[in-house]
């Protein structure tokens, strides 16, 4: 993969914190379960679901990362209440996945899937957003295997969580349905800035219609 192309002007990015949280110096490592080894011959990146033309859109290691590199400076907050500000964030912007793999127009949501049946669901307005980035590197460098290497979704304007690391693949949907930490008591939106961090705290129109 080549050298950045693209850098959004750091004049954009806020420097204040979300309430409740703390600035971070460094990078703590947070997951659940054990980190996957990768391996690049059995590795791909799929799209599929409700897609436009109706098939699903697969990619090698090799192909996805051959897709054109872009950069974006973005601050990273994670539910445990602590925020790095100010990262430069490499990789595939998602607005790339949609453009060669579009959504069928009745569309509304994804589900990002990651190793492990792992998964996040998002808002196609929040998958397409200017700053969503699949990253391959952190400050110009690779991601490491702890942080998610090869491949994680970084949604700098959500909790880090809905971000996934060791993505592998998209799932359209034309109706929401909640993900991992979802199912499990955290806010199907996750907005930092209104400190939506858990399900309780959901208003009618944050989740799934029941």
């Amino acid at each position: 993969m080549g050298q950045p192309v693209e850098r959004e002007s750091g004049a954009a990015v806020r420097t204040e914190l979300p309430p409740g949280q703390r600035l971070q110096r460094g990078w703590p490592v947070t997951h659940y379960g054990p980190v996957p080894k990768f391996r690049p011959e059995r590795w791909e990146f799929r799209v599929f679901g409700a897609t436009a033309d109706g098939d699903k859109r697969c990619w090698n290691h090799e192909e996805l990362t051959a897709l054109p590199y872009a950069s974006v400076v973005a601050d990273l907050h994670c539910v445990t209440k602590f925020s790095m500000l100010g990262a430069e964030w490499g990789g595939i912007p998602a607005r790339t996945i949609l453009e060669i793999a579009p959504p069928a127009a009745a569309v509304t949501h994804v589900m990002v899937w990651a190793e492990y049946g792992f998964s996040s669901n998002l808002r196609l307005a929040d998958f397409a957003a200017e700053r969503t980035i699949f990253a391959t590197h952190k400050d110009g460098e690779l991601l490491t295997a702890e942080h998610g290497f090869p491949l994680r979704l970084v949604v700098p304007h959500l909790y880090a969580w809905k971000g996934p690391k060791w993505v592998r693949g998209v799932e359209y949907m034309t109706a929401d349905r909640r993900g991992f930490w979802e199912e499990r008591g955290y806010h199907n939106v996750g907005d930092p800035w209104r400190e939506q961090r858990y399900s309780y705290q959901e208003k009618p129109g944050d989740g799934p219609e029941l």
